[in-house]
């Protein structure tokens, strides 16, 4: 009797784990491979060479960038695309993007959120969206109130980082992301969500998945917070570094 409670006993335990990590994270994309790349055989050559396309280095920069309560990625755009992002209609071809997602009224809305709409964003299902701006320039020169990391990620890693970004949006009749407004900086947009904001399931919990998707090891439950997210990316394990503290200036 006794070794029947301790099983029903670790069973209720898993079963509680896997609420809470369902709980937290926003659903995982359909599995996704590599784009295989195109080869041509050439006449009197010993092996099936690639021709048409250059050489790409093996590794890809990438940053997060931080004030102090919310964290968004820095990608560069052609990555993106090469790995299958489908970005919404007129975003140009900037060198980068930065990417964040959030609770819609937040962004949308220019003066300060009140009480009562605070205690709404995190305690109930809320709207949210996924920000997307383009720029060109080096990070920290159009970052520069962030505080920066960067890391090198496996350019393998851009199918799947791409397919958590796709099911991010709602899309239009086109299939593209479905706009709703221009960014709260830059020249970007905001795009509809197809999730909700509330906790636990918060800003700084996508850019977790962000980072993992890109082949990162990040526990949800300790990245509710900037600095929470940024202690665990700073281990060895994940090896983003700080290249820059910001200005300093109040959030």
């Amino acid at each position: 009797m006794t070794r029947r409670v301790s099983i029903s006993r670790v069973g209720l335990v898993a079963a509680v784990a896997a609420l809470t990590a369902a709980c937290i994270r926003i659903p995982p994309p359909p599995a996704t491979t590599a784009r295989q790349t195109h080869v041509t055989q050439v006449a009197g050559a010993p092996h099936r060479v690639a021709t048409g396309i250059p050489a790409r280095d093996p590794d890809v920069l990438v940053w997060m960038i931080a004030d102090r309560y919310h964290t968004a990625m820095v990608f560069p755009y052609a990555w993106l695309l090469e790995s299958g992002f489908v970005p919404p209609a007129g975003l140009g071809h900037p060198a980068y993007v930065t990417l964040s997602w959030g609770e819609r009224t937040a962004y949308v809305q220019k003066a300060w959120l009140n009480p009562w709409q605070v205690m709404r964003a995190f305690f109930t299902p809320s709207p949210s969206v996924m920000e997307i701006i383009p720029f060109n320039g080096y990070v920290a020169e159009v970052c520069q109130q962030q505080r920066i990391w960067r890391n090198l990620v496996p350019r393998e890693r851009g199918p799947r980082l791409a397919a958590f970004l796709n099911q991010m949006s709602r899309t239009d009749p086109a299939g593209r992301p479905r706009v709703i407004g221009p960014s709260s900086w830059g020249e970007g947009f905001l795009l509809e969500s197809r999730f909700s904001y509330h906790l636990p399931r918060i800003c700084n919990v996508w850019t977790a998945q962000a980072i993992e998707a890109c082949g990162g090891d990040i526990y949800p439950w300790f990245a509710l917070t900037a600095d929470g997210l940024i202690r665990q990316a700073e281990r060895p394990r994940n090896g983003f570094e700080n290249v820059w503290p910001g200005k300093g200036k109040k959030q």
